[in-house]
C-alpha cells in the first residue's frame, strides 16, 4: 500500500489524509474484455468465476468533482458480480462503453478491465470540489445507485432515471478493490457498531428489500400483512424476513433445508416452510407447470398463518412465479426483483386478473430509501446476515460460492481490513443490540 492507504487503516486525520498524494495504481479485482468469449458454448453451470477474475495492479483514474477516493476496508459478493464475471446474460464490457459516450468523466469507464463490486465500506481519502456533505477521513458505506442529476428524469424516484446504472455493474471502478470511485450521492455513515465486513454487505441488498416490502414503491406493507418470502435464508430474504417482523406483519419463510428452518428460527420467524422436505414440483415438465403444487402450497401456507399471504417477495423468477400469483390473497402484490431460477416467466392470468391481483417490479432504491435502510442497520433493528469472509485475492472462489448457491446469507470481502472485526467503534451499542443477534449467519454456519 502507499502511505495514504497506509494512513487511513491507521486512523489519522482527514486534514493528514487530505494533503498526502494518491497512489496511480491500486490492487483491484476485474474481468477482460478480451476474456468475454471464454465461456461461449457453455452452460451456466459450467462457467466458472475462478477462472475470469483477475486480481492485481490497475491504474486510477482522476475523479469527477462530484466524486470521492473510498479507500475500501471491505467488500462483498452479489449476484451482479457473478454475472459479470461469467459474461451473462451480456458482457458488462457494453455497459460501460456506453456509459463511455457520455461526456468526459463517463469515457473514463470505458476500459479493457471492469473493476467489479456492488457494496462497500470504508474510509473517504480525497473529495471532488462539488462534493459537500462529506469530507476525508469520514467512515462511510456505499449504496450502488448511480445516477446523472442533470437529468430531469432522475429526479422524483431516481430508480426512474433514464440512464440510472449500478455502480460495479453497469460502471466502472467497484467496490472489490482497495480504492474505489464513488459519487458523493453514494455514501451514507458507517454503522459504528459493525466491523467492516459487516458493513460492508448491507447496502445492495437491504435497500432492495427495503423499496419492495416497505416503501411506497413496493408492496408498501401495513401491520398484520402476512408475507411469503422466497429464499428467505439468502442475501435479500432474510432482510425481508426482518423488515417483516419490525412491520408488525407476518412473515412465511420458504428455505431448503432443515438448518435454514433453524436459522430462521433463530432469526425471529416463527412460519417455516422446507420446500425440500414438502417436495414441491411446481413444472411436470419444461412446459408445463402443475395447478395440484400450486394449491398444495397454499394449503400449506393456510395451514400456518390461517389464510393466503398479502404480499409474496418473489425472487426466483421461472420456477415459482406461476405459484406466487396464484397464492396471492385476493388484491394482493407480488413484487419481484429478479429471476434467479429465469427470465422467462410464465403464470395463469386469469389468476390474477380475475382476483385483482398486482405485480409490481422492483430494482434496488432511490437515495432516500438506501438511506432509511442504513439508517435501521446503524439502529440495530436490521442486522447483517454475514455467513462467511473473504480475502480479496480469494474473489474469484467468494463469485464461485453464489454462483452455487453453497452458502447462504452474505459473504463479506476484505480489502484493506487486515482481519476480520475491525472498525468497530461503538462496542457499548454492539452489546445493546447483541451479539447473538450480530452473528447469528455465522453461528449457523449458513
Amino acid at each position: 500500500m502507499t502511505d495514504i492507504l497506509h494512513a487511513a487503516v491507521a486512523g489519522v486525520t482527514g486534514d493528514e489524509l487530505a494533503s498526502m498524494p494518491m497512489p496511480t495504481s491500486v490492487r483491484a479485482a476485474y474481468v477482460r474484455r478480451q476474456d468475454a468469449e471464454m465461456f461461449a458454448g457453455l452452460d451456466s453451470a459450467d462457467k466458472d468465476p475462478r477462472r475470469s477474475l483477475v486480481v492485481g495492479e490497475v491504474e486510477l483514474p482522476e475523479i469527477a468533482p462530484d466524486e470521492v477516493y473510498l479507500a475500501v476496508m471491505a467488500s462483498s459478493i452479489n449476484f451482479n458480480t457473478v454475472w459479470t464475471s461469467i459474461f451473462e446474460p451480456l458482457s458488462t464490457f457494453g455497459f460501460l462503453d456506453r456509459l463511455g459516450k457520455e461526456g468526459v468523466w463517463g469515457k473514463r469507464h470505458a476500459l479493457d478491465h471492469h473493476i467489479v463490486g456492488s457494496d462497500a465500506s470504508g474510509i473517504v481519502l480525497k473529495c471532488g470540489s462539488a462534493v459537500r456533505n462529506w469530507k476525508p477521513g469520514d467512515k462511510v458505506t456505499v449504496h450502488c445507485n448511480y445516477v446523472d442529476d442533470q437529468d430531469p428524469s432522475a429526479h422524483d424516484d431516481s430508480m426512474l432515471a433514464a440512464n440510472q446504472r449500478i455502480w460495479g455493474f453497469e460502471t466502472n471502478f467497484g467496490g472489490l478493490a482497495d480504492v474505489a470511485i464513488v459519487k458523493a450521492n453514494q455514501l451514507m455513515p458507517k454503522p459504528t457498531h459493525l466491523s467492516w465486513e459487516e458493513a460492508a454487505v448491507n447496502a445492495l441488498c437491504n435497500s432492495t428489500s427495503y423499496r419492495m416490502i416497505v416503501s411506497p414503491n413496493g408492496a408498501h406493507m401495513t401491520q398484520g400483512d402476512k408475507v411469503l418470502i422466497w429464499g428467505a435464508s439468502g442475501g435479500i430474504g432474510s432482510y425481508a424476513a426482518q423488515y417483516v417482523l419490525n412491520g408488525g406483519g407476518t412473515p412465511i419463510a420458504v428455505v431448503s433445508s432443515p438448518e435454514k428452518v433453524a436459522l430462521m428460527h433463530d432469526l425471529g420467524v416463527e412460519h417455516v416452510i422446507d420446500r425440500k422436505a414438502a417436495g414441491y414440483q411446481f413444472w411436470k415438465d419444461e412446459h408445463t407447470q402443475d395447478e395440484s403444487e400450486w394449491r398444495r402450497l397454499g394449503k400449506d401456507i393456510r395451514a400456518l398463518v390461517g389464510d393466503d399471504p398479502d404480499i409474496v417477495f418473489e425472487h426466483p423468477g421461472r420456477s415459482t412465479m406461476g405459484a406466487s400469483v396464484f397464492v396471492t390473497k385476493r388484491a394482493g402484490t407480488i413484487v419481484t426483483c429478479a429471476a434467479t431460477s429465469g427470465y422467462m416467466i410464465e403464470y395463469d392470468n386469469r389468476h390474477l386478473w380475475m382476483k385483482l391481483k398486482r405485480i409490481i417490479g422492483s430494482h434496488f432504491a432511490n437515495y432516500r430509501e438506501a438511506w432509511q435502510a442504513n439508517q435501521l442497520i446503524c439502529e440495530g433493528k436490521i442486522v447483517p446476515p454475514l455467513s462467511s469472509v473473504e480475502t480479496l485475492e480469494n474473489v474469484g472462489e467468494a463469485a464461485y460460492q453464489v454462483h452455487k448457491n453453497l452458502h447462504e446469507g452474505k459473504i463479506g470481502v476484505l480489502c484493506l481490513a487486515e482481519a476480520e472485526g475491525q472498525g468497530i467503534d461503538d462496542p457499548e451499542f454492539r452489546a445493546q443490540v447483541g451479539e447473538d443477534r450480530l452473528t447469528v449467519f455465522r453461528r449457523h454456519g449458513a
